[in-house]
């Protein structure tokens, strides 16, 4: 009797060892694929002339790569684990999934196979945009001017871009585009389900 309660206790040492393993694998996982998603979405820059479309497409999101899973490597490696896999996932959401596997296996216990077993798990991140872009006419700050003939012109109308965050709403001056904030702002990382 002494020594099935024993064997009890072993086995559920291992049980708690094997969980606490596939938990550092899980926060690998997390921690990968949120460094993959930020240094996707840090990549992001504006275009370098004024198009609507192109600007609306950017502020929904950006089609993804592979050549940010370095990053996640880095910080998988950095929890003790590697990186076995990293990709973007195919949907609506501009998305990264990363599969990792702990470095260390679950150890020496009463039940077969914990010796050579290492944990494994999958992760996420999905990099949402906060804004999106709307059309605004205003009119032109000057005021009208006076043609070599005598005639007055009428104030021409200046097409602006009003773009609409969850925080705080900026316009688009296509001829100030140097003072836009950074894209990074503009699109929050985090984890989601699989």
């Amino acid at each position: 009797m002494v020594a099935g309660l024993l064997f009890l206790a072993f086995a559920y040492f291992a049980v708690g060892q094997a969980s606490m393993k596939k938990n550092e694998a899980q926060t690998a996982a997390d921690a990968a694929a949120l460094a993959v998603a930020l240094d996707a979405r840090d990549e992001w820059r504006w275009p370098d002339a004024f198009d609507p479309e192109e600007w609306d497409d950017l502020l929904s999101g950006q089609p993804t790569g592979s050549s940010s899973c370095s990053a996640g490597a880095l910080l998988a490696a950095q929890n003790d684990a590697h990186q076995d896999a990293c990709g973007p996932d195919v949907g609506p959401e501009t998305a990264y999934i990363v599969e990792v596997t702990t470095n260390k296996t679950v150890g020496s216990s009463v039940i077969a196979g914990t010796k050579t077993k290492k944990a494994s798990a999958t992760a996420r991140a999905v990099i949402e945009p906060r804004c999106r872009i709307e059309e605004d006419m205003r009119p032109a700050p000057r005021p009208p001017k006076e043609d070599d003939d005598g005639d007055t012109g009428e104030a021409e109308d200046q097409k602006s871009y009003k773009v609409v965050c969850d925080d705080e709403d900026f316009s688009i001056d296509p001829k100030k585009l140097d003072l836009l904030p950074d894209l990074a702002d503009l699109f929050s990382v985090h984890l989601a389900d699989k």
